[in-house]
């Protein structure tokens, strides 16, 4: 190579560089996979000892599914997508992603749930008097497809992009619905208990820099 080809190389990476690091976004793993530091649970019966209910093992968070309720992070969020990956381990039941949660914690919080209810994910339910433009009676949005989840007992994913008053969803990389000029565009994140055992893993939130 040319020596001054190959000076103007490394001086033009060099000087890129900083250019391509301001783009890039450090991942968040929302969960350690041992416990749940940095989350809080809301349950349906506060009798109920949370561990009864969300455990780790390998690397893999389970819920039994009872009582009611749901773990959620003790930071608000905005402006990031979301991975997750799910499956049931028994008879499917409900679940949900639980997105610009706002306190105080009730069963159920303000905030627009991403479903996760068998052969319905993908749909938009908005609750505690959230909206957004694409509803038009009641709080569901049903998804824009039909099912494209796979049979109980593997792993689907989930991939949640939430962007100012935007949220868009795929489901097992299939876009599935979107909701636009939604009311609250930030809030704490959470995962649903409502049914039967679930289990989730590589739970990722990576922010969009705007």
């Amino acid at each position: 190579m040319c020596p001054k080809i190959k000076h103007l190389t490394v001086f033009c990476c060099v000087f890129a560089m900083p250019f391509l690091m301001a783009g890039c976004e450090q991942k968040i793993m929302l969960f350690n996979g041992q416990n749940l530091d940095g989350w809080k649970p809301v349950l349906s019966n506060p009798d109920t000892n949370p561990a009864d209910v969300w455990s780790f093992r390998d690397g893999v968070l389970r819920c039994e599914g009872k009582p009611n309720g749901y773990i959620r992070t003790e930071k608000d969020y905005s402006n990031y997508t979301l991975h997750l990956e799910w499956r049931w381990t028994d008879s499917p039941t409900n679940s949900g992603v639980l997105l610009h949660i706002a306190e105080p914690d009730k069963i159920w919080p303000v905030c627009i749930e991403a479903q996760l209810m068998h052969q319905n994910a993908g749909d938009f339910y908005a609750i505690g008097g959230t909206g957004f433009e694409e509803l038009k009676d009641g709080n569901h949005l049903a998804k824009q497809h039909e099912t494209n989840e796979k049979e109980p007992g593997q792993w689907n994913t989930y991939d949640i992009i939430c962007l100012d008053r935007t949220i868009t969803l795929y489901v097992n990389s299939l876009l599935q619905n979107k909701a636009t000029k939604t009311t609250v565009n930030s809030g704490k994140i959470g995962l649903q208990s409502e049914g039967s055992p679930i289990e989730f893993r590589n739970i990722i939130l990576t922010p969009i820099r705007k």
